[in-house]
């Protein structure tokens, strides 16, 4: 199996919600690291798994949108908590939405809150 990784970060806010986390339910910002992860079996005719370019234009317009907002007023988040999972299967149905990717084939999106912490989310597509 083959794997690529490419990886973004950014500034985003949220507040949680649905429960008492202290500073937490107030609105904060975090440095986000994402990580995004493409296995497939096979390589392309030029020995790709994918074009890195089109991994890193995907991750650019993903990061864009929700780079310096307040995740909470964003619809996807609409009736969610916007913890640190949902973000990453929110950013994993993006990204499938705007990449070309061989398949069937594993897109993981690894996201990073803070130097110590973070979330996946990975499914076959």
């Amino acid at each position: 199996m083959y794997t690529i990784a490419v990886q973004r970060d950014f500034i985003a806010r949220h507040f949680l919600i649905g429960g008492d986390w202290g500073s937490e339910n107030h609105p904060h910002a975090h440095h986000y690291v994402l990580e995004v992860m493409i296995e497939h079996e096979h390589l392309d005719q030029h020995g790709y798994l994918v074009d890195i370019v089109d991994v890193e234009a995907a991750l650019t317009r993903v990061v864009d949108y929700f780079s310096d907002s307040l995740l909470n007023d964003l619809a996807e988040f609409s009736g969610l908590n916007p913890s640190l999972e949902h973000f990453c299967r929110i950013i994993w149905k993006e990204l499938v939405a705007v990449m070309a990717l061989p398949e069937p084939g594993v897109l993981k999106v690894k996201l990073w809150e803070n130097q110590s912490c973070w979330a996946a989310y990975q499914q076959t597509y």
